[in-house]
């Protein structure tokens, strides 16, 4: 995946930021069938997560905030990020994956984030 800053100019500084530490951590980090990617996607309201062979470039696990069980979870979007960990470790180890790399695609490890990494490490997914 090629991400260009020059197609992004008129975005916000803070997107453009977020953008060149996606870069810089996907120039590092590839999924293999072994230890497929991790890949957080978060936006204001929602968050989702996909496990991905990047040789492959085939998505085998998926959970988010916007599927209906989730969105039924009391509380706040921490404890619904929590949810989401907990469902992609379990669809995660039903398709045979076992471990993963994790991409936070240039989000800090803070909050939301981390509350779902957390939730598919005690899931029983190996970071």
């Amino acid at each position: 995946m090629a991400i260009s800053l020059s197609n992004n100019k008129h975005t916000a500084g803070r997107v453009r930021s977020r953008l060149r530490r996606q870069m810089r951590g996907r120039k590092r980090i590839s999924g293999t069938p072994e230890r497929p990617r991790l890949v957080v996607t978060r936006s204001a309201k929602h968050i989702s997560v996909q496990v991905v062979d990047d040789l492959v470039g085939k998505t085998l696990a998926y959970a988010s905030t916007m599927e209906a069980d989730v969105r039924s979870v009391d509380g706040d979007k921490t404890a619904k990020a929590k949810k989401v960990g907990e469902l992609v470790a379990q669809r995660a180890k039903a398709a045979g994956v076992e471990g993963v790399v994790f991409d936070r695609a240039g989000n800090k490890y803070h909050g939301r984030v981390a509350a779902l990494a957390d939730a598919a490490r005690e899931g029983g997914l190996a970071f």
